[in-house]
């Protein structure tokens, strides 16, 4: 593809702000092309884009340009720029629907109610969907996932099978939007408790191990196919959920502080997506 964008600087005058604002228009309008290009599936995630050069030339531009529209691209999560190796597509589901929601999170003040109330009503929809559209197979694994809780005897392991447990709900729903979505806020929901539980294995039997008989209920749900009776387990779970997450004495202390929890909950979204799920504990403060 060869566009060019040259015609854009015509009539620019020589004073350096009138150049940057001409330059800033066309990095803008090179920016709008490539995220086509990505999202259509022309440059697939993982792929490497084009050489600096290569797209200065395509588009008619000066390498500064280009550098810019790249910058815009690793800001919303579109492309990873790499010094000396060249910029690469991570246009992932979950990153894009991270950082989007991150923002609002802090723009909003948004707090752990809010937050904890629209992952729970997505996981109502997915629970649903799930109960008409998920194999019998599928349902035998969340049962397994839901079994491996029964017994909450170590933090490390409660938290990675709290994860495989509220992810696997969402990704047996087989909705592409949901799944990312209920992913990202899975992960946000067990870092939130851990952080107020302050890690503690006592306040982990409290939590996790309270919600043991309303995950087997989501289960039982399934199995008997009625997504009437999976919505309602699912409300019960996540409400009983929010009840024993903001009891704990640092949601208390917390309340005091920063009612609206909306930096917290705002970090662990960045840490969730700036380090792996599994770091992601040791950095969120």
């Amino acid at each position: 593809m060869t566009l060019t964008l040259g015609t854009c600087l015509s009539g620019v005058g020589e004073g350096g702000a009138d150049r940057k604002v001409a330059r800033s228009r066309v990095a803008d309008q090179i920016v709008d092309d490539l995220r086509e290009r990505i999202l259509g599936g022309d440059l697939p995630n993982g792929s490497r884009l084009p050489a600096e050069r290569e797209l200065a030339e395509q588009y008619g531009v000066s390498g500064a340009t280009i550098r810019e529209a790249a910058r815009v691209l690793s800001t919303v999560g579109l492309v990873s720029v790499r010094h000396g190796a060249g910029s690469f597509v991570t246009a992932e589901a979950d990153t894009m629907i991270g950082m989007s929601i991150a923002s609002a999170v802090r723009l909003a003040g948004a707090g752990a109610v809010d937050v904890l109330g629209v992952f729970a009503a997505l996981t109502r929809h997915a629970v649903q969907l799930a109960a008409e559209q998920a194999t019998d197979a599928e349902i035998a694994s969340l049962r397994e996932a839901a079994g491996r809780l029964a017994v909450i005897d170590d933090v490390d392991a409660t938290i990675e099978d709290l994860r495989a447990f509220m992810r696997r709900l969402s990704e047996i729903s087989h909705n592409a939007l949901l799944i990312p979505l209920c992913r990202l806020l899975a992960d946000v929901q067990v870092e939130l408790a851990f952080e107020l539980s302050g890690g503690r294995l006592s306040e982990w039997k409290r939590v996790a191990g309270g919600l043991h008989t309303d995950r087997v209920a989501i289960v039982e749900a399934l199995e008997s196919r009625s997504p009437e009776w999976a919505a309602a387990a699912a409300d019960a779970h996540f409400a009983h959920a929010a009840a024993l997450i903001l009891s704990t004495p640092q949601a208390k202390r917390a309340q005091l502080s920063d009612p609206g929890y909306a930096r917290l909950l705002a970090d662990l979204l960045n840490a969730r997506l700036s380090s792996g799920a599994g770091d992601q504990r040791g950095r969120a403060s």
